[in-house]
């Protein structure tokens, strides 16, 4: 008799429950673009982006570091779905034809409103609570080229009051809460199940204090 209840499949992507973050980048004009990633990981003070090699995005970076990494929070799905079929690059790469469209304005397309940062030229995006002011320290390419890795370097952090432990530089877990990229559905987070043993801001009955 066996117990083994797991098969073997091949999904087609693995988003496997990843946060989204929308990217500002500086355009060759001095515009700016914006791009829904959903590939992105925090490590100390910097964060690691997965971004297409044929983007706009990655274009903008090799020849202008600097970037706004904007955390979405759930009720903000519908935005960044509207982002989503639209590409910064003209003329669109012709692996992208078939599914996506060249919009120079993704803001206006995507109800979104530009504010201004004050490190770096890439405006946040003000209806994030969460945005990070940064810039890219290496681009490696991977997947046979079909990919890169981006290390950027975090300068500064914009966080709304709301979301922030009154008197401390922490985000309060109770309070914030970003939007989920699972397996091409969009997700907020389920109510806490407990804490690690490192939290800075679980108060005695667990809740933030």
């Amino acid at each position: 008799m066996t117990t083994d209840t797991h098969r073997v499949i091949r999904p087609s992507i693995l988003y496997f429950g990843t946060p989204v973050v929308l990217l500002t980048t500086e355009n060759d004009d001095g515009t700016f673009n914006l791009a829904p990633v959903s590939s992105a990981w925090a490590l100390g003070q910097h964060v690691v982006l997965g971004l297409g090699a044929e983007s706009a995005t990655v274009r903008n970076l090799a020849e202008r570091p600097e970037l706004v990494i904007n955390v979405a929070s759930p009720r903000m799905w519908e935005h960044v779905e509207r982002l989503a079929p639209l590409t910064g690059a003209d003329p669109v790469p012709e692996g992208k034809r078939a599914l996506y469209r060249y919009e120079p304005d993704k803001f206006g397309a995507a109800g979104l409103t530009p504010a201004g940062s004050d490190l770096v030229r890439p405006p946040r995006v003000a209806e994030c609570a969460l945005q990070l002011e940064a810039r890219a320290r290496a681009l490696t390419p991977g997947g046979g080229g079909l990919f890169l890795s981006v290390e950027c370097e975090v300068l500064r952090v914009h966080a709304d009051e709301r979301i922030v432990v009154p008197g401390t530089q922490h985000i309060d877990p109770a309070v914030w809460s970003p939007l989920i990229y699972n397996f091409r559905h969009y997700h907020g987070l389920a109510p806490e199940v407990g804490h690690g043993f490192r939290s800075e801001t679980a108060g005695p009955a667990g809740r933030a204090a």
